[in-house]
């Protein structure tokens, strides 16, 4: 498929409504065609992988040819100066979310820009780094466990962003890094229950919430699941 062909289908597949349903969803995207998530990825594997389309489309501006194009871009061909210009454009969450977790993480860089990008000050950057650290502990199975703990510090560093999508990334991280495995679980609790006695209520939302889901009955079945299957 072209540039064109693509948008031609965005713009077939898309609609005010959806449009005014992606504003309820804190999505504030200047173009867009109001696409849904199915016909998006519906799009993207027809497409298969394609880096030099996912540049042309990513340059078009419109929301979700920017997600097409975290999802058919390539990871090794993905260059830290491409995700540094990807990262700086977003302009909303769901954006920088399918490019942390569709195309980032599966990048060698990935670790990195985690912890350089947890400390910048745009919002959706300092997310991105966040999101990664997540979305690292659910895809990366073969990373060591001192990486996500290195990652525990940043969170305390960043627990007092009040800014609603950088707090609930940093909790995002944390509870997935606790859901991972049950040697970092308990190490998320700990961090969980230190933000939850923060005198800084984003810190205090953090932790609390983190530590109620931690202590899900989900989150308990998971693991006997894979102690049974250990067994």
């Amino acid at each position: 498929m072209t540039t064109t062909e693509v948008l031609k289908y965005l713009k077939k597949n898309g609609s005010r409504k959806n449009i005014e349903g992606m504003k309820r969803f804190g999505i504030a995207a200047p173009k867009a065609f109001g696409g849904n998530a199915p016909a998006i990825r519906k799009c993207a594997k027809e497409i298969g992988t394609d880096h030099i389309l996912a540049q042309k489309l990513w340059d078009t501006g419109y929301h979700e040819a920017r997600i097409i194009a975290a999802l058919i871009a390539d990871p090794e061909k993905t260059t830290k100066k491409l995700m540094e210009r990807w990262v700086s454009q977003c302009d909303n969450w769901a954006v920088c979310d399918a490019c942390c977790g569709e195309l980032f993480d599966y990048t060698p860089y990935a670790i990195a820009k985690a912890r350089e990008w947890s400390s910048r000050k745009k919002e959706f950057v300092k997310r991105a780094g966040f999101v990664l650290m997540a979305e690292l502990a659910v895809h990366n199975t073969e990373l060591n466990d001192a990486v996500f703990i290195s990652f525990f510090p940043l969170m305390i560093r960043e627990s007092h962003d009040e800014r609603n999508f950088v707090k609930k990334a940093v909790n995002w991280a944390l509870r997935q890094i606790g859901k991972r495995n049950e040697t970092l679980h308990p190490k998320a609790l700990r961090i969980a229950k230190k933000l939850s006695e923060s005198p800084d209520p984003t810190a205090r939302w953090i932790g609390r919430d983190a530590i109620k889901d931690l202590h899900s009955a989900s989150v308990k079945r998971k693991f006997k699941r894979k102690r049974a299957r250990a067994a």
